[in-house]
């Protein structure tokens, strides 16, 4: 092989799997290995040996390493971040005990609000104060920040977040708060509001200021410590991270503003499904990512994923906004919940099967993987029903142990209920079946879609095995299971641009913009997206997106507005006037004849050219699937096991077919295609499953 950097490494670190994909000139290398919560990077490397060494590759050979965790997530879920104090105004301590002054659900008198990130007696307020304008009503009182930093110190603070009022719209308060802050205590981990989440509502700009901060010194660790690895190993390419919006940005910018890494492993996932979706020509795609810890929905309409500016981590209520904490970042818009393969089983007070949220992770893991778990989970009962061949389980490298996942649910689940362990598994799988399926219903409704409309894109190591129940029950007709469905969302980092998202609030009514200010500040924008996209891909081919955030005057919510990627001018009023009509007229199929309208904020996003895939092919003519071997499969209608059909996908050629029940196994990942489904391989190795016929309603 040459030694030229040509090939490419994408890595995702699951709560149970690390994912790791190499893609060479040859075509594509995969591996699947646990992954090590305690050391992230342990996992990571153990993967990357394998796959260099399954590929004959050369560490030197990589051009660029591509990385995607939710390392984030986990610790402001598990509350595993570090000791994080806020700095803020006078008077504004209790900003994020009040929140919205409102409760997510209204009729319980028992309602659990999301836990702060920071406790009131690690917040602290200085004397100072700037209008919405940048005016300063009260310049900053400079003692009082130096007598702020022992108490910083004594608190045990290792990481502080700094958001005062307004601070988005003159930063120079914030600034020289953390130069006294690093001036007196250089060893403390320092985030501003002004530049994690310069925008207006104090709320959400605090909440999103105190999570990076809580996050920051693990997250900055464990990148410093992976990338150091990676060099001693040999690997001294780039290091890009995928974000949460769906874009790949620079290793430092993601040590600095680790928040937006948040939810950035099931963004490449969307990611993937969005470019299957133009692959196939569909244009309805309901993309499904389960793994070993959650499951993932996210809805493409037109070959494009939903976005969305803010998001919701740790919510107490499952589906219920209001429930976690607001953090204001670009997202790709899905809704998760606990429910992956390891997600543990129970049955509850009420003598019903619940499942998760709670994951049995990678350690111990659920009790078929023989590493201590004692709990049933959701693989556990996968493996008991017949759906997961212990021999081929992750290509073999995890060995199995049946008879425990037998036992767990027996104990578990079947004992207390009183009820067969075969039908406890159907129970389990039902129920988590009936989970996601109302997640994807819901999630539908909300963005004005009905579920049966679409087609299922599935992938992530659990999905394939429950895709097919979870289409019967939302009447779909159709599903996609990509090739290395198993690594699905790091198959999708290879395929996410470099690019990055800059706003700026400003509020300015749209009659009387300051055009020159305008340009200034998205000037500044460019120039600060410039340079971390620039830093990711240098010499690269760039387009720019510009958008503005508007509303009539009054209003409490404003709209996303397309406005032109260039220096506007008076004469652009109008222009934006059209556009603000138009995107209203939308959502709302009337405009307000004679109303004010503002801007809000401003924002700007630099990426890398994106090239859309080519359109597949038409299927090869049909020819009869071969069978690797043979199955025992639990049938709930007749409450009997029966024999089904084993096929290994690499095997399987463009044109196969096959009619369920039936299993198509592979190295990470297998597929349970259902009694009411056909299968086929399409000409680029997707797995198509068709409702048969006769079950179509």
């Amino acid at each position: 092989m040459s030694a030229d950097p040509v090939n490419r490494l994408a890595v995702d670190i699951g709560g149970t799997f690390t994912d790791v994909v190499l893609e060479t000139a040859g075509g594509r290398t995969t591996v699947k290995v646990l992954t090590t919560p305690a050391e992230p990077e342990v996992g990571v490397l153990e993967g990357v040996r394998l796959v260099l060494d399954e590929a004959g590759a050369a560490p030197e050979t990589i051009g660029v390493f591509l990385h995607g965790t939710t390392l984030a997530t986990n610790a402001i879920i598990e509350r595993k971040g570090a000791v994080t104090a806020l700095v803020t105004t006078e008077g504004f301590r209790d900003v994020l005990d009040i929140g919205y002054e409102s409760r997510f659900n209204q009729y319980d008198v028992m309602i659990d609000k999301p836990a702060s990130l920071v406790p009131r007696q690690r917040r602290f307020t200085v004397p100072e104060r700037v209008d919405v304008r940048g005016a300063v009503l009260t310049p900053l009182d400079e003692a009082a920040v130096r007598a702020v930093v022992p108490q910083l110190l004594a608190a045990d603070a290792e990481s502080v977040a700094v958001g005062y009022m307004h601070a988005y719209a003159n930063p120079a308060h914030e600034l020289r708060t953390r130069e006294i802050i690093e001036e007196m205590a250089p060893g403390l981990s320092v985030s501003l509001s002004s530049e994690v989440c310069p925008e207006i509502r104090e709320y959400e700009r605090f909440s999103t200021t105190s999570a990076n901060a809580y996050v920051r010194p693990l997250m900055s660790s464990y990148l410093g410590r992976l990338r150091d690895a990676l060099s001693a190993m040999g690997i001294a390419c780039p290091v890009l991270m995928m974000t949460s919006g769906g874009g790949l940005t620079a290793l430092e910018t993601a040590r600095r503003f680790p928040i937006r890494l948040v939810e950035s492993g099931p963004a490449g996932g969307a990611i993937l499904a969005s470019q299957i979706a133009v692959e196939l020509g569909l244009d309805k795609v309901i993309s499904f990512d389960m793994g070993g810890t959650t499951a993932k929905i996210c809805l493409i309409e037109n070959g494009e994923a939903g976005k969305a500016r803010e998001f919701e981590v740790d919510r107490q209520a499952r589906f219920m906004k209001g429930s976690g904490l607001p953090l204001r970042i670009p997202v790709i818009e899905m809704v998760e919940i606990g429910a992956g393969g390891g997600s543990i089983a129970r049955v509850d007070s009420m003598n019903q099967i619940t499942t998760g949220p709670d994951s049995a992770g990678a350690d111990p893991g659920p009790a078929a993987y023989d590493r201590g778990g004692a709990n049933a989970t959701i693989s556990d009962a996968d493996i008991h029903l017949g759906r997961i061949d212990p021999g081929l389980f992750a290509g073999g490298r995890v060995k199995l142990a049946p008879e425990k996942s037998g036992a767990a649910i027996d104990r578990n689940v079947a004992g207390p209920l009183n009820i067969s362990t075969h039908m406890a598994a159907f129970g389990i799988t039902e129920m988590v079946d009936e989970t996601m399926s109302n997640a994807a219903r819901v999630h539908a409704v909300e963005q004005g879609y009905e579920a049966s409309d679409h087609t299922l894109v599935a992938f992530g190591g659990a999905a394939p095995l429950h895709v097919g129940r979870l289409a019967e029950k939302l009447h779909i007709e159709r599903i996609v299971i990509p090739t290395n469905a198993g690594v699905g969302s790091a198959v999708g980092f290879l395929r996410a641009p470099v690019a990055y998202e800059v706003v700026r609030s400003r509020s300015m009514l749209l009659g009387q913009l300051d055009f020159d200010a305008v340009n200034a500040i998205m000037d500044e924008m460019r120039s600060e997206a410039l340079d971390v996209v620039q830093a990711g891909a240098p010499g690269a081919k760039l387009d720019e997106l510009r958008i503005a955030f508007m509303r009539y005057a009054g209003q409490g919510h404003e709209i996303v507005v397309p406005i032109p990627a260039r220096p506007l001018t008076d004469d652009d009023t109008g222009l934006l006037q059209d556009a603000f009509d138009a995107e209203y007229t939308k959502l709302y199929q009337r405009t307000l004849p004679n109303a004010d309208v503002e801007v809000l904020t401003w924002a700007l996003t630099v990426t890398t050219h994106e090239r859309r895939p080519e359109t597949v092919g038409q299927t090869p003519a049909a020819v009869e699937a071969i069978p690797k071997g043979g199955r025992r499969l639990y049938d709930p209608e007749t409450g009997a096991e029966r024999d089904i059909q084993l096929y290994w996908r690499p095997d399987l050629q463009p044109g196969a077919r096959l009619s369920g029940p039936a299993v198509i196994a592979e190295d990470e990942t297998s597929t349970f295609v259902p009694a009411t489904f056909d299968a086929k391989i399409a000409a680029n190795g997707y797995i198509i499953l068709d409702r048969k016929p006769e079950q179509i309603r």
